[in-house]
């Protein structure tokens, strides 16, 4: 069931809001929430539910163990992550090395073609982030299973992501608090995750897919560049909009989880772009794996090997196809290189070009993601650099991306924080401080959807100031008319049968 479907819209969050809100007290809320968060996941996928259950409880058992400090708690840890693994690459990657070893060896080893289980590859980073949490002391086991089940089960962040560590998460599910203020910016967020995902990522979909589909000979470069930039914006409006739409649910239910992307297209470095870019991801691998094993605080030798690691892992994560891989090399050479050999020199250049520079990094690793067939990947790689011409075999008015630049231009401003920056603009105005947003944390790089979700703290920052405090009230109700209008159009689109699976449920 996803987000943007008409069953979820109007039936199942409708439905499960009422009944969660109207559970009287704290455990039954969490068995209410639980239940439903098991019916969300079998809806979409009842064949692998015992998988969850099972992954939660074996995780459970070992977490007991590892907390009771058992002279071999190390080795249970150990044992914990080598079973969450391993259910994770056989149902995942299965397929993938047994078509290689095939081809390898020139025998024909078994391939069972199993479906990959839905959100496999989320909930057991999750149940990862457990068993460590509990080992390293950052947070207790729980003694009832079902408070662990709730945590690698909850709806609005399980199949998809963000990633939610278990030490952050632990805490909400007995003192968490929810209030109207929190629960109408988990609307307004909400909507702005829904219209991200219906009136962007959805359009620009088609031009993408027709440019693959056409292929690079015949759309030469002007084709195969407006494809690649049609697919950039739909996989970041996609899954940004999936991440605002579990993070705005999760307050309509009184969790507050972490923010999973923060306008990365804006970046000046590679580096600064993965820290923009699904930042659970990169997170979970920071703290669990690249610190770990020593960080950047090692010899340069060292260092290397760590972000090796880091990359193929984080490429393997991503996908059973060698693309991913191809796409996980990449990025380490270009972190490499910002390290170690031009890194300093692109420091020097202008902002302008910088930024520059980080767009064609990601979009050219965008092809190798997308792309899985690699002879397609060459031809498609050819064109972009003038292989075939500027429209290949196509006549300039037969390429069909002309008809999608008005879109395009709205998702290239909507990929910026422009338009909360210039709502911060109007906040300072407000406030009576028409030169500067400092005092509020909104710099243009800095600012988020959240200033468009919450208005209440910002009403008492310019009372206490003497702002325009009518102003502002009038302000914020039309921006809540605008995000109205833009759910009900994404409403109508998806009652209308426009229908787009999320990218990253292939992951």
């Amino acid at each position: 069931m996803l987000f943007s479907s008409a069953v979820f819209i109007l039936a199942f969050l409708p439905v499960s809001l009422v009944l969660y809100h109207l559970s009287p007290g704290r455990r039954v809320k969490n068995l209410v929430l639980l239940a439903l968060s098991l019916l969300f996941y079998a809806w979409g996928d009842p064949t692998y539910l015992w998988l969850l259950v099972l992954a939660i409880l074996v995780n459970w058992a070992f977490a007991r163990g590892i907390s009771a400090r058992f002279p071999r708690s190390k080795a249970m840890l150990a044992c914990a992550i080598v079973v969450d693994v391993a259910i994770l690459a056989f149902y995942k990657y299965e397929g993938f090395v047994a078509e290689n070893l095939s081809g390898l060896l020139g025998v024909g080893v078994p391939n069972l073609d199993l479906p990959m289980p839905l959100g496999i590859s989320y909930y057991t980073l999750k149940l990862v982030t457990y068993v460590v949490d509990v080992y390293r002391g950052d947070a207790e086991p729980r003694r009832n299973p079902l408070d662990l089940a709730l945590y690698a089960s909850f709806f609005p962040a399980m199949t998809a992501g963000p990633i939610v560590r278990y030490a952050d998460f632990a805490p909400q599910i007995d003192g968490r608090k929810e209030t109207l203020d929190r629960f109408v910016a988990g609307i307004r967020l909400f909507a702005i995750g829904l219209s991200k995902k219906v009136l962007l990522s959805n359009v620009v979909a088609i031009l993408a897919s027709d440019m693959l589909a056409r292929g690079g000979s015949s759309i030469g470069a002007v084709g195969a560049w407006s494809g690649l930039l049609a697919y950039s914006m739909q996989l970041y409006f996609d899954f940004s909009g999936y991440s605002d739409m579990a993070i705005g649910i999760s307050k309509m239910l009184g969790f507050e989880i972490g923010k999973n992307f923060n306008y990365p297209y804006i970046s000046k470095s590679v580096t600064e772009f993965w820290r923009r870019w699904h930042i659970s991801l990169s997170t979970f691998f920071r703290r669990y794996i690249y610190i770990p094993m020593g960080g950047s605080r090692v010899s340069d030798a060292r260092l290397v090997l760590n972000l090796s690691v880091v990359w193929i892992l984080t490429g393997v994560w991503h996908g059973a196809a060698w693309n991913f891989i191809f796409w996980g090399v990449f990025y380490l050479i270009v972190l490499l290189g910002e390290k170690f050999v031009w890194g300093a020199a692109v420091s020097r250049l202008p902002g302008a070009l910088r930024h520059l520079y980080v767009i064609f990094v990601f979009m050219i690793s965008w092809a190798l993601f997308w792309i899985s067939d690699l002879g397609e990947l060459g031809t498609y790689l050819a064109a972009l650099f003038g292989a075939y011409g500027a429209f290949g075999a196509s006549k300039p008015w037969e390429l069909q991306a002309w008809a999608y630049v008005p879109v395009l231009v709205v998702c290239v401003v909507a990929s910026t924080p422009l338009v909360p920056w210039v709502r911060s603009r109007a906040l300072s105005w407000c406030a009576g401080r028409p030169r500067s947003s400092d005092d509020y944390g909104v710099g243009y790089k800095e600012v988020g959807s959240e200033l468009l979700c919450d208005c209440s703290g910002y009403e008492e920052v310019i009372e206490s100031k003497g702002g325009r405090i009518a102003l502002w009230r009038i302000l914020c109700v039309a921006c809540d008319l605008v995000l109205l209008v833009l759910m009900a159009l994404s409403i109508m689109s998806v009652v209308a049968g426009s229908f787009s699976p999320l990218i990253y449920f292939g992951f």
